[in-house]
């Protein structure tokens, strides 16, 4: 009997041009993000002498390690679709503690800044327990975070700002590794650790689950509130450990310090592609979002723009990353839509 063999299903071909994988994708952001840098310090490069100098780009690592320390946190919050906005108040309520508590309290400089850290550490904990645990929604949650823990720092301190002249305590925000900031380093350091864990760990792909639906990541047997508590806690460390580094630099502890650290974070977060609505994120896009933003800000005092005109341009970057962030999402719907 003669044997009839089937012919080969054709397997149809991947085109050349993936809109959808292109927009889905983490390299587009990214690269878009590299050659805005490219541009920007170009920019800056051409109007003010003393951009592209050794120094200058000393003290530009040195703003980056608080910045790009705290963002880090905000990251993963925002991947799981909520945000912290009391990330300011806590980096503030950190060097706060630690000056009453060494100065006035008498006790060792080493103990009371672990005592600092601790205090934000239960803030972050508090907002995780309200957002996860009494489920009240993340932006009212920390908002009220926001102002609750900027009068505490303002009543322990009387509205005063406390010196803290210790050369130890100084290296943490002066010194510098081999050329490098100390400052900087402990950001790598962390962006490393973090980085691993959100892309190379189960606990990291849960936060995006989490963010993509909460409800549907505990149905398949992921504990939402643990997630959302293990996370919102971290962030509050690195707020504090932020407020350690600022009151190190400064050598002084103030109630006012790091007022609006969380909208620069926040911006540099969703201009690094993290999604407003959560699922979606990238550290390596918030670094070089950080990047940007801290060269933007050298830059313009650099060439002398007005401080005035310089809030003006903080709140229009910070508007048009909420902008992109809602452009990319309709556009990744739509191509997601088409068969």
């Amino acid at each position: 009997p003669q044997m009839h063999t089937s012919a080969p299903v054709p397997q149809p071909r991947r085109p050349a041009f993936d809109l959808r994988r292109l927009l889905q994708g983490e390299r587009l952001t990214t690269l878009n993000l590299f050659v805005t840098f490219v541009i920007i310090c170009l920019i800056f490069a051409s109007q003010a002498q003393y951009f592209l100098t050794l120094d200058n780009f000393v003290n530009i690592g040195r703003t980056l390690g608080v910045v790009g320390s705290v963002s880090i946190g905000m990251t993963a919050v925002m991947s799981t679709g909520g945000v912290d906005f009391s990330v300011g108040s806590g980096a503030a309520l950190s060097g706060v503690v630690t000056s009453i508590l060494w100065l006035q309290a008498g006790i060792p400089l080493g103990i009371a800044t672990l005592i600092g850290l601790a205090a934000c550490v239960l803030v972050g904990f508090i907002n995780g327990y309200l957002v996860a645990v009494v489920r009240i929604n993340p932006l009212i949650a920390t908002l009220a975070s926001f102002s609750i823990v900027r009068g505490l720092a303002f009543v322990l301190s009387n509205g005063q700002t406390n010196q803290l002249a210790n050369p130890a305590f100084q290296f943490l925000g002066r010194g510098e590794i081999a050329g490098i900031p100390v400052s900087l380093l402990l950001m790598i350091a962390l962006f490393a650790i973090m980085f691993t864990l959100m892309h190379f760990t189960q606990f990291g792909r849960n936060l995006y689950a989490i963010g993509g639906s909460a409800e549907a990541s505990r149905l398949a047997g992921i504990s939402v509130r643990r997630h959302l508590l293990i996370i919102y806690t971290f962030s509050g460390f690195l707020a504090g450990l932020a407020g350690i580094v600022i009151a190190s630099q400064l050598a002084s502890s103030a109630p006012r310090a790091a007022t609006g650290l969380e909208f620069t974070v926040i911006a540099a977060v969703v201009l690094g592609g993290t999604s407003l609505s959560g699922g979606k994120g990238t550290l390596i896009g918030t670094l070089v979002a950080v990047f940007i933003l801290r060269v933007r800000d050298n830059g313009l005092v650099q060439t002398r723009v007005s401080s005035f005109y310089q809030d003006v341009v903080s709140g229009a970057v910070l508007l048009l990353a909420v902008g992109f962030d809602q452009i990319r999402q309709k556009l990744t719907a739509t191509v997601r839509a088409r068969p």
